[in-house]
């Protein structure tokens, strides 16, 4: 079972180069959603933090530590799909 998924592997490497040069539209796109996605988190992320500080400002210490945290995430995923996509 483990070789027949290994040389599915290598089957999927060998046509991706082909897949990228037949759409040359699709590295941009994917960039770009990627980059919408990273965006569209940190911006979720930073509108509740502020709403549950307007909440129980007492709370504004673990609020910020889990919105650095939700944040970091975040742009990390955007960043590892724009290098993916290289």
């Amino acid at each position: 079972m483990i070789t027949e998924l290994m040389t599915m592997a290598q089957d999927a490497a060998a046509h991706a180069p082909a897949a990228a040069d037949a759409f040359p539209l699709g590295r941009g796109l994917v960039a770009g959603l990627a980059g919408l996605g990273a965006a569209l988190g940190v911006g979720m992320i930073g509108s509740k933090a502020a709403e549950a500080v307007g909440r129980n400002p007492g709370a504004f210490g673990n609020i910020l530590t889990m919105g650095i945290i939700g944040m970091a995430l975040a742009e990390g995923l955007g960043i590892i799909a724009f290098f993916a996509v290289k």
